[in-house]
């Protein structure tokens, strides 16, 4: 959350150096990094000369932040723990075309300077020439063959790579192989629409969406009030939580504001994986999967369900609206436009600034016809 800060100040107290992790109900430390950058908010550019920085912690962790407030520390690489990815797509655009390339390619990161500097960091037992090769040799072969399991890459004569459909679909929409492994073995001719946003729902990139300290009991709330859901979830469980406030997001429900942070973060990375999910299901022929993918793209956009009333796309539309235009028969936007400027007034009751934005909302909405004819009009036998 401290990234999403844009103010500075004079002084910055940072009350704690923990977090409640829910997942696993412990107190983790805040990454280091983190630590900095809330101490870098101190100060405001052109205005302070100098600024104060108020650090509570434990009595047991003041020397370790004394030490590196005032020392450097060592940037270390964490290449290794998610290289798939960067092998995946840089085989996609064939900058790796066998293993030799890929060994190439990791002699150019900052991974492999710091290997000969911190080897027991990096598990090596020696700095040698033939030990920095056995390593990258080790991480190069275990890295493509998780890729070629997941069906990212195929491996010819040993030595060359090759990119599947599966791995280019995860390259161009910046997800993790993991994730396209999951829509490739999850999705099939008979998905519909809820086991869709549950399978989107267990996709990796959602790992880490954090569980606040009894948040889980907001969580059981919620599933509660939304219709379908199971009451006995591991509402602990990050993917649980995704699941929910997708649900939440198209139902419209009123959440609290940490659960509307984390909504559009759900939100902004569900619309490719959506995309993602609806090149999988064109690749293999499933139009019925494909177009429930497609009308989910619609609805996280509009936050809505697609049984609902068109109108509930409007700027500003609630629910007293909805009944009135029901009353005077209008279904549709285009029955919206069709109306007189004084009957319209009086059917949305809105101010100005919100007839305004209706306004601009019925300008972009698009009005497509579409003409056909069949040739030859004989019989047709399917």
């Amino acid at each position: 959350m401290c990234y999403q800060i844009s103010m500075h100040a004079y002084v910055v107290i940072i009350m704690d150096t923990q977090f409640y992790n829910g997942k696993y109900h412990v107190y983790e430390d805040y990454p280091i990094g983190d630590v900095l950058h809330m101490v870098g908010l101190a100060n405001r550019p052109g205005i302070d000369d100098d600024a104060k920085c108020v650090l509570m912690c434990q009595s047991s962790k003041k020397d370790f932040f004394k030490k590196f407030l005032y020392e450097p520390l060592p940037v270390e690489s964490h290449l290794d723990h998610c290289l798939h990815d960067h092998f995946n797509a840089e085989i996609v655009t064939k900058t790796i075309e066998n293993k030799q390339d890929a060994i190439d390619y990791l002699t150019w990161t900052l991974l492999y300077r710091r290997m000969t500097q911190n080897p027991n960091y990096y598990n090596l037992q020696g700095v040698t020439h033939r030990h920095l090769s056995d390593s990258l040799s080790e991480l190069v072969e275990n890295t493509l063959k998780d890729l070629e399991n997941s069906k990212c890459i195929t491996i010819k004569n040993d030595m060359d790579t090759q990119p599947l459909n599966l791995g280019m679909i995860a390259a161009y929409y910046y997800i993790s192989y993991t994730t396209i492994e999951v829509f490739s073995m999850s999705l099939s001719a008979k998905t519909k629409l809820r086991a869709l946003i549950e399978i989107i729902s267990n996709a990796s990139e959602f790992a880490n969406m954090p569980i606040r300290y009894k948040e889980d009991i907001l969580l059981k709330q919620l599933a509660d009030r939304l219709s379908g859901q199971q009451k006995h979830q591991k509402f602990t469980d990050p993917h649980v939580k995704v699941n929910l406030l997708m649900n939440a997001h198209l139902a419209r429900i009123q959440l609290s504001a940490e659960l509307n942070k984390d909504t559009e973060v759900v939100i902004l990375k569900s619309i490719r994986l959506v995309q993602a999910c609806v090149d999988v299901l064109s690749s293999n022929g499933w139009l019925m999967p494909a177009i429930h993918a497609m009308e989910l793209s619609q609805m996280l956009t509009q936050a809505m369900f697609t049984n609902e009333s068109y109108l509930k796309q409007l700027p500003h539309c609630s629910a007293s609206l909805l009944e009135r235009c029901k009353e005077k028969k209008i279904s549709s936007i285009f029955d919206l436009l069709d109306l007189e400027d004084d009957v319209r007034q009086a059917l949305l009751q809105m101010t100005p600034a919100e007839m305004s934005d209706v306004a601009r909302f019925c300008n972009h909405y698009p009005s497509i016809e579409v003409e056909h004819k069949i040739e030859n009009n004989g019989t047709i036998t399917v």
